[in-house]
């Protein structure tokens, strides 16, 4: 994998992602409690999904981001039917590790979730070699 430009992945890249909530985005269905209102397991995927959209256009064709630290704080429920947006800022890159702000609000402008997520820039046929133990190029996603 080349090296990243300066201003490819420079702080400031932002992006938002939308999620109407479904009865599988609940806590009940994710397993992570009993009741039907958005899961925390879910914010963090949204909040993540968002941190990946923030790369998309700046990356190496065989360069993607993996995920390394979440700080999350679940503020609100938010049920079933309800929209919320992630919005995630690349606010730190040090070498491959970007720090995001990331927040999460609902369609009433409500702070559902706030924290910080890290990624790392990755060769992403090295990455998959390493994790399923095939050496690199071997024709791996």
């Amino acid at each position: 994998m080349q090296e990243q430009s300066e201003h490819s992945l420079a702080p400031g890249r932002s992006a938002r992602v939308e999620l109407t909530v479904t009865d599988a985005d609940t806590a009940r269905a994710a397993g992570s409690g009993d009741v039907a209102v958005l899961g925390t397991p879910r914010v963090v995927a949204l909040a993540e999904a968002a941190t990946v959209a923030a790369t998309a256009g700046a990356l190496p064709p065989d360069g993607t981001t993996v995920g390394t630290r979440v700080e999350l704080d679940h503020l609100a429920p938010t049920p079933v039917g309800r929209t919320v947006v992630a919005q995630a800022r690349l606010t730190d890159v040090d070498g491959r590790r970007l720090g995001f702000e990331v927040t999460v609000t609902d369609d009433d402008g409500r702070s559902v979730a706030r924290g910080r997520v890290e990624r790392v820039l990755v060769d992403r046929q090295r990455f998959v070699a390493r994790a399923t133990g095939a050496p690199a190029g071997a024709g791996t996603p």
